[in-house]
């Protein structure tokens, strides 16, 4: 417990340090406002009512948990049937690889085309980003079990799903969490990248307004929130990693 809490200070102690940091760097460097706000300015843009923050940060939120489930839920569900079908896996890895080659910057334009504005293409575009990590990862780990182990239990006749359930996802959970941290990093990136392309709300879309206007205070706040919620997702990830796990070494 002491080492949690030593961990947890230091980690706020260098926060803190970086926004001291920031701070005097704007004061004695006499930074002009337009080129790099102090904390002071970018904390006081969240009065601007214009900005409607609850609302962009409430669409951005959905953009990314939404895109991440998904991703989740479906990448995990493909690398069972992989670790179910080896004919599955042999044929649908390589298309797999191929696909997540393609930059998905480039797709944005025809999911517009595709989908239009809106909540829904953005959530596309954070699943499309981070759906692949999950899925490698996890189709590894299910690899990953004792052949003999998986013998003894379909010669007691288990299912396909006891073998799942009882044997593969316990051994297979480090290495999708190992998954499911990358891919939290990548939902944040692609539902902002999908903001930047085409969207009428979201965080993303209120940075490319601010800027117009060199209202930088409010780009930098954008960018903080942004991070903020990259940090609740990536701490949720870390939250069920560490009751998963250990509950799972413990058995």
């Amino acid at each position: 417990m002491s080492d949690n809490l030593q961990r947890y200070t230091i980690a706020i102690l260098s926060h803190l340090a970086l926004v001291a940091a920031w701070h005097f760097f704007i004061v004695l460097g006499k930074v002009p406002t337009f080129v790099m706000p102090s904390p002071y300015a970018t904390l006081h843009a969240l009065l601007v009512p214009n900005y409607r923050w609850i609302e962009n940060i409430t669409v951005t939120a959905i953009e990314i948990f939404g895109g991440y489930f998904l991703a989740v839920v479906i990448g995990i569900g493909i690398a069972l049937l992989f670790s179910w079908f080896r004919i599955v896996e042999m044929t649908m890895m390589p298309l797999l690889v191929t696909l997540n080659m393609i930059p998905k910057v480039a797709l944005g334009p025809l999911i517009i085309v595709w989908f239009s504005y809106g909540i829904g293409p953005n959530i596309a575009m954070a699943f499309a980003i981070c759906f692949f990590p999950i899925v490698l990862t996890t189709a590894r780990g299910l690899r990953e079990v004792e052949p003999d182990l998986l013998d003894l239990v379909r010669t007691l006749k288990g299912s396909r799903w006891q073998v799942f359930i009882k044997i593969q996802l316990p051994g297979a959970l480090p290495y999708i969490f190992s998954g499911m941290k990358v891919a939290a990093i990548l939902a944040v990136a692609g539902a902002i990248v999908g903001e930047f392309l085409g969207s009428d709300r979201g965080l993303g879309y209120l940075m490319l307004q601010v800027q117009v206007t060199l209202d930088t205070a409010a780009m930098f706040m954008a960018v903080i929130l942004i991070t903020l919620l990259g940090m609740i997702l990536y701490g949720i990830v870390l939250a069920l990693e560490r009751l998963l796990v250990v509950r799972d070494a413990r058995i």
